[in-house]
């Protein structure tokens, strides 16, 4: 298990993680997915933990703060998956091929720039709407929540490449513990957030939904790339959801 999580460390975060000779087995891989919200609860901690030390600070620069820290510990990896996903998306003009070709193609369009600004500035204006009282709760929950829907699209949806860096991923989590932890965590959710809680995960499951349906017709499964856009797009619903229900 330590391994499991040590492994799901170092693909999500810039965490320093002590190295292995041996390298990971696909058991190992599918099971370090059973990690991937206790490293969200990790990050979110740690952005939680910024927040109560820098408490004074105006919001609007603990906002960039705390965006720059949530992005500096992720290594901007679901940043990347959200800029090629939008690229393919509307370069591939409603093609499956041409959407997964442009996919693999590393250099960045003008829609992924603009998609990449457009969620950090969502992002950066809830943080900074939240950052001017306690925001802790939700600094936790918010990498946690982005992290399940992950967990929920894998266990799911089809991962279409065979040979993809997410495959083994896919092939061989535990399905039974991760459908529990996925809602283990909508209970916390709720237990935390209260009415709000329930708000937020109906607009999370309404996301969900849209954001599969759309995967399966376009290209009839799921991509890493389109795994990273999922957590980006869940975190920015996380954070707006109690900024909206606030007005």
């Amino acid at each position: 298990m330590i391994r499991a999580f040590a492994l799901a460390l170092q693909l999500l975060t810039r965490l320093p993680v002590p190295s292995s000779s041996r390298p990971p087995q696909p058991e190992e891989l599918g099971l370090s997915v059973l990690f991937f919200p206790v490293v969200g609860l990790l990050v979110g901690a740690l952005l939680a933990g910024l927040h109560a030390a820098l408490w004074l600070v105006d919001p609007g620069v603990l906002a960039a703060l705390v965006l720059a820290a949530w992005v500096l510990l992720t290594g901007g990896l679901h940043l990347d998956g959200l800029a090629d996903t939008a690229d393919a998306w509307i370069g591939g003009r409603g093609d499956r091929d041409r959407t997964l070709a442009i996919m693999k193609d590393p250099r960045s369009g003008p829609i992924a720039i603009v998609a990449i600004v457009l969620v950090l500035l969502a992002k950066f204006a809830a943080l900074q709407a939240l950052l001017a009282g306690d925001a802790r709760v939700l600094l936790l929950l918010a990498p946690v929540l982005g992290r399940a829907v992950i967990l929920l699209l894998l266990i799911t949806t089809p991962y279409i490449r065979p040979d993809g860096l997410g495959a083994p991923y896919a092939n061989h989590l535990p399905r039974l513990s991760c459908s529990l932890l996925v809602l283990l965590i909508a209970v916390a959710t709720v237990a935390f957030l209260e009415w709000q809680g329930g708000v937020l995960l109906a607009a999370l499951g309404v996301g969900f939904i849209g954001w599969r349906h759309g995967l399966m017709a376009r290209l009839g499964g799921m991509t890493g790339d389109t795994l990273g856009a999922a957590c980006e797009l869940a975190e920015t619903i996380a954070l707006l959801t109690p900024v909206l229900l606030a007005e």
